[in-house]
């Protein structure tokens, strides 16, 4: 499994609404949404096939709700 640097990331993050035209939060609703996969590449891989985005972007909505679901834990 590749992860992005923390930079790059945020970067990727940032150009999705204008690569996609849709936000980081309209994804991860995609991605909650969505079947239940457990596996992080499970869940890249829907995303490429059921939507269309590259693997940079998919693995970029990925992570981002793995933090969040990460932070509300702790919280």
């Amino acid at each position: 499994m590749i992860r992005h640097s923390e930079e790059t990331h945020q970067q990727l993050v940032q150009r999705l609404p204008s690569a996609t035209g849709r936000d980081v939060k309209d994804w991860m609703r995609s991605l909650e949404d969505g079947p239940a996969f457990s596996r992080f590449e499970e869940k890249v891989n829907w995303l490429r096939d059921e939507h269309g985005l590259s693997h940079g972007f998919a693995t970029a909505i990925v992570h981002e709700a793995d933090m969040v679901r990460a932070h509300r834990k702790l919280g």
